[in-house]
């Protein structure tokens, strides 16, 4: 079974430059290629992937690192689900039901 101690999130968190067409272009290839990694966009530049061990954290770690853009900062955060359980959200004014974990089916 798998534990909520043992199940992971990452959060990668980017502020990249993009006054400049190469710098635009770099930045959108970047967010690209987290989608293509299975993260998706929890605010513009804010991209959240469930990861089912802390090693498939860090193979997914060292593919941001490998697609980073010149440039900008960006961080990646990792934390249990349990933690991530505890997360609130609104939305305007109106706070949100909490998180779900994915499902086993949906990972792949």
């Amino acid at each position: 079974m798998l534990s909520g101690y043992r199940l992971m999130w990452m959060v990668v968190m980017f502020d990249l430059p993009v006054v400049e067409k190469a710098e635009r272009k770099a930045a959108t290839d970047f967010r690209k290629t987290l989608l293509d990694q299975g993260f998706e966009m929890a605010q513009f530049s804010v991209y959240m992937r469930f990861c089912t061990s802390q090693s498939q954290a860090d193979t997914y770690s060292k593919r941001v690192e490998e697609a980073l853009p010149e440039g900008g900062k960006v961080n990646i955060l990792t934390f249990t689900d349990k933690q991530y359980e505890r997360i609130v959200t609104f939305l305007g004014k109106t706070k949100q039901p909490a998180n779900k974990t994915p499902d086993q089916f949906d990972l792949f």
